[in-house]
């Protein structure tokens, strides 16, 4: 049963959800606040899986309840229910929102919504790292990635084909644009995984606050202790993110685009332990380094979970696209998806392989680590020699 607190100062607003959701009650337990103090109150009461908040209300606002939940619950999954007019209060809530939903909502798309997160929590077994996750707000970046893009938004006539090919090329700010620009607020009918077209759908104004008014678009702080690795997962993953996109292109155009976003943010998980758990982190690394085992093995011991796991639940929470979100979980082990045909997951896990035997990092064998099985499924296992041969020439 998944508890979930709806939060709104309309009790008409309230009475319709109710109704609307009537045919969940067997799956859902609902609970309703009429205010922000009334919320906080039922969340010393009693445990949440999802808030879904109202955006204006007087008194504590969505954002600010959903800033308040994150610090003392940050287990809790938070849902801001917005209307179109406001914009400008949706993007002060980016740091503190895993997702956002137009208002009217399609009662569908609110119970697609939940499902889906709830679904997630399934990948992490250990609560702390639920919380930890469910926490974190933003992605750092690359600082001299960082540094670009604060140069051009900072020209006279910034371009906004230069930063979106800035953007492109970092897991930070390609994560939060792309948790953005899907949200259901915009009013989307598709998803959008191109870094590029969600620059330019959501405009330079608003990249510009969320970089230099909001700050949530940020550097890698260089005096984390595994800063330099950082760096090195950057260059790994724009490397697998270009793979992937070749791979694709030869075998299936159609999700290029899809293979290049989710090679690029295929190690986020990564990120996430690094700046958050150094100390473990760099203990994972040792074990990979002085035992010549896989980075996953290792992070099992360390973590009780992998990086893959981690970055999954992260994109999510964000809603980002399905097709990426899989090929982060399973770029190692993709005959654990339901893939039966070639996806964005198919490039990135060749990719990811092939570039791990050519950088000198895969421990286990001088051959490009396969899940043959997988390939084998998908009757790729004879290509795959043709595209190591291809790749290697380019």
């Amino acid at each position: 049963m998944i508890n979930i607190l709806f939060v709104d100062d309309e009790p008409n607003i309230l009475e319709g959800l109710q109704r609307m959701l009537r045919s969940m009650r067997h799956e859902w337990k609902m609970f309703f606040a009429e205010s922000g103090d009334r919320a906080l109150e039922l969340l010393q009461e009693t445990k949440v899986d999802v808030i879904v908040s109202d955006m204006k209300m007087p008194g504590i606002d969505g954002a600010r309840l959903l800033n308040e939940v994150r610090e003392k619950f940050p287990q809790i999954i938070r849902i801001i229910l917005s209307g179109y007019s406001e914009k400008e209060m949706i993007m002060k809530s980016v740091g503190t929102t895993h997702q956002y939903l137009s208002k009217p909502c399609d009662p569908e798309i609110l119970k697609a919504t939940v499902k889906r997160v709830c679904a997630l929590r399934d990948l992490l077994a250990d609560d702390g790292l639920r919380r930890l996750v469910s926490q974190m707000p933003t992605i750092p970046s690359l600082p001299t990635l960082y540094h670009e893009l604060i140069d051009e938004l900072s020209k006279n006539e910034p371009s906004t084909k230069k930063v979106g090919e800035i953007v492109k090329k970092d897991i930070g700010m390609t994560s939060k644009i792309l948790q953005i620009v899907n949200s259901a607020f915009f009013g989307l009918q598709r998803r959008i995984s191109d870094s590029n077209e969600a620059v330019e759908f959501l405009g330079l104004d608003t990249i510009s606050s969320l970089t230099l008014g909001l700050g949530v678009i940020s550097q890698l702080a260089s005096a984390e202790p595994p800063a330099m690795l950082l760096a090195r997962l950057w260059e790994h993953s724009i490397q697998v993110g270009l793979l992937a996109s070749k791979i694709a292109q030869s075998e299936r155009p159609a999700v290029a685009v899809d293979a290049f976003t989710a090679g690029l943010l295929h190690d986020i998980g990564e990120v996430v332990l690094a700046v958050n758990l150094p100390e473990q982190f760099l203990d994972a690394q040792k074990l990979v380094e002085e035992r010549k085992i896989d980075r996953s093995e290792a992070e099992r011991e360390v973590f009780e979970t992998t990086h893959a796991e981690v970055g999954a639940y992260l994109l999510g929470l964000w809603g980002l696209p399905t097709q990426v979100v899989e090929a982060v979980a399973y770029h190692h082990t993709p005959s654990e998806s339901k893939t039966e045909q070639f996806t964005a997951l198919t490039a990135v896990h060749i990719a990811n392989a092939i570039q791990n035997t050519q950088a000198g990092s895969q421990p286990v064998s001088e051959r490009p680590h396969y899940d043959v099985d997988y390939l084998r499924r998908l009757n790729l296992l004879d290509r795959v020699l043709n595209w190591e041969d291809k790749l290697s020439m380019n």
